[in-house]
């Protein structure tokens, strides 16, 4: 049976593992482990932020998901942005991000300040996008766009556009 539970200061280092694994996966990244760790930690200790979901089957550790939060005016509330999503390789297809999401959900309809619920999935994940449209999400018919000054670059990408 899958439990799901919040994280706290003793599940750092399996979210810092999960975290360098999905970075690795999905954008050929490796991730500081020092800055992760620091990262984490951190962020565990900001529940204004949001926090971690952690799934269990068989008494181990095998999915997370990172919920922040963003204050929207629009609808004066805060949307929960679903983020980090991992699940260990040899458990993917059964069940876990669906009840991670789930509980995700539910809690969220229970909080009455949340107004929904947002991610961002890489355009050519088709299976993570499929899941995500199973479990009720829709395009929003935005695209995410950014600037980042903490990363270093993916493999093979030069470190100056010049």
């Amino acid at each position: 049976m899958i439990t799901i539970h919040k994280a706290g200061k003793d599940d750092v280092p399996k979210i810092v593992a999960f975290n360098r694994a999905l970075a690795e996966e999905s954008e050929h990244r490796t991730l500081d482990e020092e800055t992760l760790t620091t990262g984490v930690t951190r962020f565990l200790t900001l529940p204004e932020q949001g926090f971690y979901s952690l799934a269990e089957l068989d008494g181990e550790i095998v999915g997370q998901v990172m919920i922040t939060t963003e204050f929207t005016d629009w609808r004066n509330g805060v949307m929960w942005w679903i983020q980090s999503v991992y699940v260990k390789p040899e458990f993917r297809r059964r069940g876990i991000y669906r009840a991670l999401h789930e509980h995700i959900t539910e809690l969220a309809r229970k909080d009455n300040a949340v107004r929904g619920l947002r991610l961002y999935v890489h355009d050519e994940n088709s299976l993570a996008q499929k899941t995500y449209e199973n479990l009720g999400m829709e395009w929003s018919g935005f695209r995410l766009m950014e600037r980042d000054f903490v990363l270093p670059p993916a493999h093979g990408e030069n470190e100056s556009s010049e």
